[in-house]
């Protein structure tokens, strides 16, 4: 069984010099007429009490390009597509999925987005609207066959590289159906520990390069404002925050996919990473071992190969719960690894028991819901019960 579905292909290119000062035109213009959109947006909010839609500033956007001339030397494709990115982020704001929108830096990560009609695609040469010659781009995985690009996306990164990528419809096979069911425990001593007694180590990539990073953003520190030694200093911090993110991307991308294609049934826990990196303490080992990308990713990709995730309840307490009898402890210190079972005696390692609990839990929410969803995000409503004075701390902080 096989699925259709749009699919981003990301592919690092090299820029000839014109090209580098075509796209630095283009960025700059994009983030201009974001900056701009928001500006009049907010503005008219605030004084004048109107909400003004991508259509109203779409329709103010001719008088702006003669206003401002050096818009008009940019393709006016990605000027629209600012806009509608604009448009997006107001609505994932009052959906409750994003923050307000806030304005763009030219410091920050820069991109641009081209329609199907602001670029030409023959099948093995990508070129840009108001480009004379196809980016050079290094294919290092090929497209699907008689690919069609939807859209374009160039941008390029605070360490000063550029990527291009690359959206199209691709029909995507439903891996063979298996019996394997797994449930993971996300922690930072241990990265996942499954069900199935595995264990993979975090690799704490920030923490390998943090004393190598310290010591550029020293070195940055100390250079002068707005002098090229500043400029080349900010660039090695830069390449230093992009290899970790690179690292950390890499080892979430292989777990994951591994994870996929082995188990039909993948049960996770929902962590509130937003509220757990308040936490002083542990902030910074939170933020390095990346569990809220690391569950979008094996959400998507079970949704693309016709797996189930089933995300369960975040205060089920998942780590007091004994596997066995299900008894559950009134409270169990972080520093606890191993801890005997008042009721029935078994001896749980902390993270192994956590991940059987959150299969059985999963499982059961998949059969209170019919068994017949092949994706889904569901509550674990019939947690086991919470003894008085219990409020579930340790789903706020998972196993250490």
């Amino acid at each position: 069984m096989s699925t259709q579905t749009k699919r981003a292909y990301r592919y690092r290119f090299y820029p000839t010099p014109e090209q580098v000062r075509h796209l630095a035109r283009t960025f700059g213009c994009v983030r201009f007429v974001y900056n701009w959109g928001l500006a009049t947006r907010k503005t008219a909010y605030f004084q004048q009490g109107k909400s003004l839609s991508y259509n109203d500033l779409a329709v103010m956007l001719p008088p702006l390009k003669k206003q401002y001339p050096f818009l008009a030397e940019v393709s006016s494709v990605p000027l629209q597509q600012a806009l509608r990115h604009l448009e997006r982020a107001y609505v994932n704001f009052f959906e409750g999925r994003a923050d307000y929108p806030v304005f763009k830096k030219k410091r920050n990560e820069q991109s641009a987005t081209y329609a199907a009609n602001a670029f030409t695609w023959d099948g093995s040469a990508l070129t840009l609207a108001k480009m004379d010659a196809p980016l050079h781009i290094v294919w290092h995985r090929p497209l699907p066959e008689r690919a069609k690009p939807s859209s374009v996306t160039v941008s390029r990164d605070s360490a000063g590289r550029y990527f291009v990528s690359i959206l199209v419809r691709e029909k995507v096979t439903a891996l063979p159906v298996t019996p394997k069911m797994v449930g993971l425990d996300l922690g930072l001593k241990a990265f996942v520990v499954t069900s199935d007694g595995e264990e993979v180590a975090n690799p704490k990539y920030f923490a390998r390069d943090e004393k190598r990073l310290a010591k550029a953003q020293r070195r940055l520190a100390r250079k002068k404002k707005g002098s090229k030694n500043r400029g080349k200093a900010r660039a090695k911090v830069a390449r230093i925050h992009a290899r970790i993110a690179d690292c950390r991307q890499d080892f979430q991308h292989h777990l994951s996919a591994r994870i996929i294609h082995e188990n039909q049934v993948v049960c996770a826990e929902s962590l509130a990473v937003k509220n757990m990196v308040k936490n002083s303490h542990l902030a910074k080992a939170i933020s390095d071992v990346g569990w809220g990308e690391f569950v979008r990713q094996l959400d998507y990709k079970a949704a693309w190969y016709g797996r189930t995730l089933v995300k369960i309840d975040q205060w089920y307490p998942s780590s007091k719960t004994c596997s066995v009898c299900k008894h559950v402890l009134p409270d169990l210190d972080l520093a606890v690894r191993e801890w005997l079972c008042p009721k029935c005696g078994t001896t749980h390692q902390r993270d192994h028991n956590a991940a059987k609990n959150v299969l059985t839990e999963g499982l059961s929410v998949l059969a209170a819901c019919g068994g017949s969803v092949r994706h889904a995000e569901v509550r674990a409503s019939h947690a086991a019960p919470v003894e008085a004075g219990n409020s579930g701390r340790e789903a706020r902080s998972p196993a250490l």
